[in-house]
């Protein structure tokens, strides 16, 4: 029996449940949220879908899922500027979470922003190989860069590593089409803001999200050994240490299964850089315990 489990119910957390019971993905799905009448109508809304997966809130059942999906806290909103800003809103759930979750034998995938500081923290303080914890952010900003660069007339393969967030890395070495300096800012300034029509609008990011969250569940369930951009908690690779940042990460049964080192062009070096400064200044607050 394939089980998933989800702590943090809400959009987010409840729409990816659906779309993994709705393709089939899993046999099982445990739902955990603190909010009472959130956690029983999304539990309702499942089984009146008539999907042949059960539907429990047995707490005990989620140290046995295969994939545990944290969606729990405080979401990004239009009075939060940026998903950083959250860090302390949001470092007690991930107290909460890693807690309870000692002795966990599956595959983490942290999705509460900031994520990458906290994919770090839940892989820290559970104390569990790195490979099992792999942070949700680089399908969906790579996702947004490929509608970028769709608008302007280019098909080509679309990577953002770094951080999700204000440090993002796009890759336009990976595109033919010459970028020059002033361009490759103007495009990462559009991809740092693309988010914000959509939380401005109805709240907060729901399918995008959703849907790549589903895509990664699916290559670990199916051992896809695919090649996607996750946060991952880096030792050495991109000459990074002591945070989790996004990297190209071959994902399969087991989690991270070989993290790839790419030649990036001396913009990308650069931005790397300054991504990894950044989220290990956030993963600091994570070593005080």
């Amino acid at each position: 029996m394939t089980r998933l489990a989800v702590m943090g119910v809400g959009k987010v957390g409840g729409e990816t449940a659906f779309l993994a019971a709705l393709l089939g993905l899993v046999d099982e799905i445990v739902l955990y949220d603190t909010y009472e009448p959130i956690l029983r109508a999304q539990v309702l809304d499942l089984k009146h879908t008539g999907l042949d997966v059960a539907v429990t809130t047995d707490t005990s059942a989620m140290h046995d899922a295969d994939v545990f999906v944290f969606a729990a806290g405080t979401p990004r909103s239009p009075e939060i500027r940026t998903r950083a800003d959250l860090l302390e809103v949001n470092v007690p759930v991930v107290t909460q979470c890693s807690r309870y979750l000692r002795g966990f034998g599956g595959i983490v995938i942290t999705v509460t922003n900031p994520m990458d500081a906290n994919n770090y923290g839940l892989q820290r303080w559970m104390g569990i190989e790195r490979h099992r914890c792999i942070g949700f952010g680089g399908q969906l900003d790579s996702a947004r860069f490929a509608s970028l660069l769709r608008a302007e007339g280019i098909r080509a393969p679309a990577w953002v590593l770094g951080e999700h967030g204000e440090h993002q890395v796009p890759l336009f070495s990976k595109i033919r089409e010459m970028f020059p300096p002033e361009r490759r800012e103007a495009l990462l300034a559009r991809l740092r803001a693309a988010s914000m029509e959509v939380i401005h609008g109805k709240g907060g990011t729901v399918f995008g999200p959703a849907f790549h969250i589903t895509e990664l569940v699916r290559a670990i369930l199916e051992d896809r050994r695919s090649v996607l951009p996750c946060s991952c908690v880096v030792d050495g690779e991109y000459g990074l240490s002591g945070c989790s940042i996004g990297v190209p990460a071959r994902i399969g049964r087991d989690g991270v299964l070989a993290i790839e080192e790419w030649d990036l062009d001396p913009w990308e070096e650069e931005r790397m850089r300054q991504a990894g400064m950044a989220v290990r200044d956030l993963c600091r607050r994570f070593d005080d315990y």
